[in-house]
């Protein structure tokens, strides 16, 4: 539907439709990562050792050391870094505002640094990283300054 000025159209309902779908987006993607947060505890309540094998495929060495001499150190502990890390980034999201800007920067950052994990994770990561730039850059306006 469009309001008439003279000649021009004015688009009404499809900014308002936009506007629910960034929205929508936002509160997804803050959910999913609420989600992933409580998959992380479970593993952590679970068996921590659950971890082990994650970086083996790391596309730098580094990665791979630094996972099993760091993070395997102490796999229950680092888990619920990793669980709190997820629980906030969601959180940030669902606050909106400023604060979703920073969730926005945080997942996509999330997302690339899985990326060092191995080429696996890239059929995983690519396309959410599509995903993510596109709908917080929908999102970006509305949040404020």
């Amino acid at each position: 539907m469009a309001a008439h000025a003279g000649n021009v159209a004015t688009p009404v309902l499809p900014v308002a439709r936009a506007a629910r779908r960034t929205g929508l987006a936002r509160r997804f993607v803050g959910s999913f990562f609420l989600f992933t947060a409580g998959v992380h505890l479970g593993m952590v309540a679970a068996d921590a050792q659950v971890y082990r094998h994650f970086a083996d495929a790391a596309l730098v060495p580094l990665v791979r050391d630094a996972w099993a001499e760091v993070f395997m150190a102490s796999p229950s502990a680092w888990g619920l870094v990793v669980m709190a890390g997820e629980l906030t980034l969601g959180l940030l999201l669902l606050a909106g505002g400023t604060w979703a800007r920073v969730g926005w920067v945080g997942v996509i950052a999330f997302h690339v640094a899985l990326m060092l994990f191995g080429w696996g994770f890239w059929i995983w990561s690519v396309p959410v990283l599509v995903f993510l730039v596109v709908a917080a850059r929908r999102d970006w306006p509305a949040l404020g300054s």
